[in-house]
């Protein structure tokens, strides 16, 4: 199985939710995730209320802070929302491990009860 113990101390305040931010305002952060199958996602932290969409089909492994590991089927157009109360986060890594590219939208509102994580 996959060690992330390491990546997961690093990466603990890592930001950067998607591959791309693509746009920003002082309400919400837009990010594109493209990875091709047999790719992972660096260790980041969600602390903001989101959302992400899935453009297209697919199969994720994610790999919890907890220790936890889901798997994960896609259908086109599936959406989920993620709200965190003061002091909550979830601190994950997503590995693509279908045969199709997984390509979200994920949007942070950054007016959530956590403030935003810098992006370095």
């Amino acid at each position: 199985m996959l060690d992330l113990t390491e990546e997961f101390v690093t990466n603990e305040m890592n930001g950067r939710v998607g591959a791309v931010l693509v746009s920003e305002t002082d309400r919400v952060r837009v990010w594109h995730i493209h990875a091709k199958p047999g790719e992972r996602l660096a260790v980041h932290r969600h602390q903001l209320d989101y959302f992400w969409t899935i453009h297209g089909p697919g199969k994720a492994r994610s790999y919890f802070s907890d220790g936890r590991i889901t798997e994960v089927t896609y259908q086109t157009g599936d959406t989920k929302h993620f709200t965190f109360a003061t002091g909550e986060s979830m601190t994950h890594s997503l590995e693509n491990i279908g045969e199709t590219d997984l390509i979200f939208t994920t949007v942070e509102f950054k007016n959530s009860t956590n403030p935003p994580l810098p992006l370095d």
